[in-house]
């Protein structure tokens, strides 16, 4: 029978051409078959897998060198400290969405009685850590997706935070109401870009990511609809390609938002941009 250690060394040597990481690929995995921390593979190297582990590692393996996420593996994702469950019918949670956050709790620190809205929810990461750094805001989310809804649901059963969900295309199902913050992380990605191709990107939906007009439909309609869903000098926040602050600044003025700045991710890339709606 195999050890962890033997088990580990040769899943490290089935990645290297695939993953970029393939000790800590190999490494989860086996922690998801063994239901174990990562410290548990260096205290007790030496113990023995049996055939049912063995068996189950290998499938994922064999998935993972294929390309498959590892976060659609173990079925869960870290994200602002806490842990999601993510399936192939949402995105998977990234550390530039957190500049998302940052952006938005900043904004409304003074906001008593805050509402808000997250519009295309996917796993529902942005309005659950909103509303768990917020728990007095009144927050709602909504998606078209009624598989992403099911996933968000169950997160925000899971961080016990109470969120008004809908299925809605925006905000074509949403109650005509007053929000001081409207935040997006939608489709923003062309059809044509070669990064779709690449990654994880392969294996996440497609109707999450791909925009058209170059990626910028969905933030041009978010940006034109929103104006009639927020409170007087209520915010938009919207998460966007590396390469798209200019347009997106752009399509913000041409609808009559002011105060508009751009925030840069944490690799220093421009991400987020929010503006405020006059009165």
């Amino acid at each position: 029978m195999h050890s962890i250690r033997t088990t580990l060394n040769a899943a490290v040597a089935s990645l290297n051409l695939s993953s970029s990481s393939p000790l800590l690929d190999a490494e989860i995995l086996l922690c998801q078959v063994l239901n174990r921390p990562r410290s548990y593979l260096r205290a007790w190297p030496d113990t023995k897998l049996n055939a049912v582990q063995l068996g189950a590692f290998s499938d994922l393996l064999k998935q993972r060198q294929h390309g498959h996420p590892i976060a659609y593996l173990t079925g869960i994702k870290e994200f602002w400290s806490r842990e999601f469950i993510v399936t192939p019918d949402v995105l998977i949670p990234r550390p530039d969405t957190e500049c998302l956050i940052e952006v938005c709790l900043a904004l409304v620190q003074t906001q008593p009685r805050l509402r808000l809205i997250d519009l295309g929810t996917g796993s529902g990461i942005i309005a659950i850590t909103l509303a768990a750094e917020r728990p007095d805001a009144s927050v709602f989310a909504a998606d078209i997706s009624a598989s992403a809804l099911a996933i968000a649901q169950l997160n925000a059963q899971r961080h016990h935070v109470n969120i008004q969900f809908f299925q809605s295309d925006w905000f074509t199902a949403i109650p005509v109401q007053a929000f001081d913050l409207v935040v997006s992380n939608p489709p923003y990605i062309a059809s044509d870009d070669d990064h779709l191709q690449q990654g994880d990107l392969r294996f996440e939906p497609q109707q999450a990511l791909i925009a058209a007009e170059q990626g910028l439909h969905d933030i041009n309609l978010l940006a034109d609809k929103a104006r009639h869903f927020l409170t007087p000098n209520g915010h938009l926040v919207i998460e966007h390609g590396y390469n798209q602050a200019e347009s997106v600044q752009a399509i913000f003025t041409q609808h009559h938002y002011h105060a508009i700045q751009t925030i840069n991710d944490l690799s220093g890339q421009p991400r987020v941009t929010f503006g405020c709606y006059p009165p």
